[in-house]
């Protein structure tokens, strides 16, 4: 059972302390008072998600902490602290654990049955999670079996994704691939040769041009022309430096640039011999460069561009090359694997109906405890598509007398029976062992005679577990072995534990709205004694 729970800062609550004591625990208040905040509370220490919106505006974090009593010898106690950025750190015994510990070490102890827990039972997900929650040793096989089968199933068809679909498809695409691989390896160009074909068609198509500048330059560096002119320079200075040593250096420089000229001279006739070139050598590079210009377009702006889109090409189609040759294996594959997790589907679905009819005539029973004299309660089973949860859509049928026709619970069951409908399914399914089971506000839209059943089967399931729950019925919270009332003053909530004349008054305001007046208060003390009397 939960021994104490200590909550700071959580939402509207400033300070909480609590020691509820074994047995039926009950919390009301009026609406938005914060209530619901407690139980918000024990999630947080089962490792529920934190939020930002969580804490309250009295300081800087969130704590939640709380020591629970599972058997006469095995103590825990729980914390868990929310940052203002949403951030958690989670803490078991004083270690650090993750958030995740927390879940582990509450599993099988602590059940919240939520008020919104009928809209689940409203839907075919939630039907089915209600099944698979009370499988059997054997269903629960079933279930690991069936999850490995499906899983066999998905890794076949990812691979048959990296097929990009079917052999046709594939061998579509490795054709387009290699033809496109091909045609960039047989064109030849290396990296640079986009310059080069620039340059080399630039001088031929203006050959003549250059043929004749070529002519000028060498004329004028020639011997009537600078070339001479430097040999008369170069014989004057060195008679001077006869005369003046320190002329010397200025020979060496003249003798340079002169080297230099004769080199300048050879290298131009060089380059003007180049210039001539063979008949149609000009329209080959023409040929190549447009060549170059269609791979471009096709497969890049630039030369390294398409060198490039061919070696991913060249390695694509390598890859699908390799897939085809296992594309055959695969189909054999995912027959078989589709066959397997066909066969593990169904043995999973017959173990959901036996669970699913032993859940049904429990939860008949419960039904009949809670004030229904001859409910029916149904799960309907029909075939759907293979999936990650097999074969099995599951619908809840009911109805509330024996004499009606079952229909859908959503459709068929009103607030009240859906309130009671929950609370049923839950015992038959999912939280019989548990030590604490907290219920928030799952008597919505029932009264009277079934009220007064609700609090009779709630003070039953606490006599040997400790049962919370979020009321606003006076008739559940006058069974109560501890009240807690939650009051609001502006932003700030309270929580305190009421008894003698204080409880008088809160169930007077909850029978009539009225914890002062003196009739509701001996209506209060009526209830709460037969309530008593009855436990």
């Amino acid at each position: 059972m939960l021994d104490e729970l200590i909550v700071k800062n959580l939402g509207i609550i400033e300070e909480a302390h609590l020691e509820p004591g074994p047995g039926f625990v009950v919390v009301t208040g009026e609406t938005g008072a914060g209530k619901t905040m407690l139980l918000g509370a024990l999630r947080l220490l089962m490792g529920s998600a934190s939020r930002r919106e969580s804490v309250g505006p009295f300081g800087d974090d969130a704590i939640v902490d709380g020591r629970f009593l599972f058997s006469s010898d095995e103590e825990v106690t729980l914390r868990r602290r929310v940052t203002g950025e949403g951030r958690s750190k989670a803490y078991v015994d004083g270690s650090m654990v993750p958030a995740k510990a927390l879940q582990e070490r509450t599993a099988n102890n602590v059940e919240v049955v939520g008020q919104h827990d009928h809209m689940l039972l409203t839907t075919s997900n939630g039907a089915r999670r209600l099944v698979d929650g009370a499988l059997s040793k054997s269903g629960q096989k079933a279930a690991a079996a069936y999850a490995r089968a499906w899983e066999s199933l998905v890794l076949v068809r990812q691979k048959l994704e990296l097929l990009g679909g079917g052999r046709r498809e594939l061998e579509r695409e490795l054709e387009m691939t290699q033809y496109q691989a091909d045609e960039i390896a047989v064109a030849g160009f290396q990296p640079g040769d986009d310059a080069d074909l620039s340059a080399r068609a630039t001088r031929l198509r203006n050959s003549e041009d250059l043929a004749r500048g070529f002519d000028a330059v060498l004329e004028a560096l020639g011997e009537d022309g600078a070339a001479s002119q430097m040999g008369v320079a170069l014989a004057e200075l060195r008679k001077l430096a006869r005369l003046d040593p320190l002329l010397a250096d200025g020979v060496e420089r003249l003798v340079s640039l002169a080297e230099a000229l004769g080199e300048l001279q050879v290298d131009l006739a060089a380059t003007s011999a180049d210039l001539e070139h063979e008949p149609g050598e000009l329209d080959s590079l023409e040929t190549r460069i447009q060549q170059l210009g269609v791979l471009r377009r096709k497969y890049g702006d630039g030369l390294a561009e398409v060198l490039a889109f061919g070696e991913s090409a060249a390695a694509r189609a390598t890859v699908l090359s390799e897939l085809l040759s296992t594309a055959d294996q695969l189909a054999e594959e995912i027959a078989a694997a589709t066959l397997a997790a066909t066969e593990a589907a169904a043995g999973l679905s017959k173990e959901r109906q036996k669970t699913a009819a032993k859940a049904a005539t429990t939860a008949v029973g419960h039904l009949q405890e809670l004030g229904m004299v001859a409910p029916t309660v149904q799960f309907g089973f029909s075939e759907a598509e293979l999936g990650p949860h097999g074969t099995d859509r599951i619908d809840l049928y009911f109805a509330s007398d024996e004499n009606l026709t079952p229909g859908p619970a959503a459709k068929v069951a009103s607030g009240g029976e859906l309130s009671r409908l929950t609370l049923a399914l839950r015992l038959a399914t999912g939280i019989g062992d548990a030590k604490l089971i907290a219920f928030d506000e799952v008597d919505a839209g029932i009264g009277g005679a079934t009220a007064l059943a609700m609090g009779e089967k709630l003070v039953a399931l606490s006599r040997d577990r400790q049962i919370f729950c979020v009321t606003h019925l006076p008739q559940v919270a006058a069974h109560a072995d501890a009240h807690y009332v939650v009051t609001r003053d502006g932003a700030e909530a309270r929580v305190g534990l009421v008894d003698g004349e204080p409880r008088l008054a809160e169930l007077s305001r909850m029978l009539g709205g009225l914890p002062d007046s003196e009739r509701g208060q001996l209506h209060a003390e009526e209830l709460l004694s037969s309530a008593q009397r009855q436990k």
